[in-house]
């Protein structure tokens, strides 16, 4: 009498029952799936920004010359795009770290909660972006 474990055709069945695991066809988009994504992406876009820091240093190290081309450079309108898009990452990754730490505690795990906290990450690093440019804007008189 053959073992039922060693007999292929029992493994066959049982791996013809299993469900096959759903890919991008299947799954909707969820806000908290979205915002992991996103939180990745700030993570990478942080590393990128982070060099942008270190060479504004170096300049500065430099001297008034390499100083004030650094300065010039992110004057500029791409320049002013990545600050802003580095000021949004910053803040998206922190709102999505506090989500988390809210999350390692062992709270907000219901559906609802879990909407909320995805939601308010977007909405709270958008807000203070905005915040923290109309904050720069208002101060140096309009402009940038």
């Amino acid at each position: 009498m053959a073992d039922a474990e060693g007999d292929p055709r029992t493994k066959a069945a049982i791996k013809a029952a299993r469900p096959l695991s759903p890919h991008l066809e299947i799954y909707r988009p969820e806000v908290n799936m979205v915002m992991s994504i996103i939180h990745r992406i700030t993570g990478v876009a942080l590393y990128a920004g982070t060099l942008l820091v270190a060479a504004v240093l170096m300049a500065a190290a430099s001297g008034p010359e390499a100083y004030a081309t650094a300065t010039w450079l992110l004057g500029t309108w791409p320049g002013l795009f990545v600050l802003f898009g580095y000021t949004w990452a910053l803040l998206h990754h922190l709102a999505g770290g506090v989500r988390h730490f809210i999350w390692d505690t062992g709270h907000g795990y219901d559906l609802a909660t879990i909407d909320l906290l995805s939601w308010g990450t977007l909405a709270v690093s958008l807000a203070g972006t905005l915040a923290i440019w109309g904050y720069i804007v208002l101060t140096r008189g309009g402009a940038v």
